[in-house]
């Protein structure tokens, strides 16, 4: 079984970029600090590409658009264009989320204030 907590604050080391604000405002409430927002300047892909390659410096990368068709084909074109550019890309927390069926990152939050509700719960039954 994963340790979704652990898991949790390796990930709060990346650098790690997200489609929009509401996605940002769930990450900072679990504690996460480097967050890209990809939809939040009228800027080109590319020049948000060489804007994330400046901002992350040495940390590695995970990229956190949504599940769904949009996020996903925005996962592949960064995924392709920051791979070339030879950044470290370390996407193992998407894939953590993506078996606890997690499919908007806006929701990351609820979703990790339910669990720890779930587990004080039961280790007080």
């Amino acid at each position: 079984m994963i340790d979704l907590e652990k898991e949790l604050e390796k990930a709060k080391t990346l650098f790690i970029v997200v489609e929009g604000k509401n996605d940002k405002k769930a990450l900072q409430k679990l504690g996460f600090e480097n967050i890209f927002v990809i939809h939040e300047s009228g800027k080109s892909i590319y020049e948000k590409i060489e804007q994330i390659e400046e901002k992350a410096g040495k940390k590695k990368i995970c990229i956190l658009t949504d599940f769904d068709k949009k996020g996903k084909k925005l996962y592949l074109l960064f995924k392709s264009e920051l791979s070339k550019r030879k950044v470290h890309l370390n996407n193992s927390f998407r894939g953590v989320l993506l078996k606890q069926k997690i499919s908007h990152i806006e929701g990351l939050n609820s979703f990790i204030e339910h669990k720890r509700q779930n587990e004080k719960y039961r280790k007080h039954r």
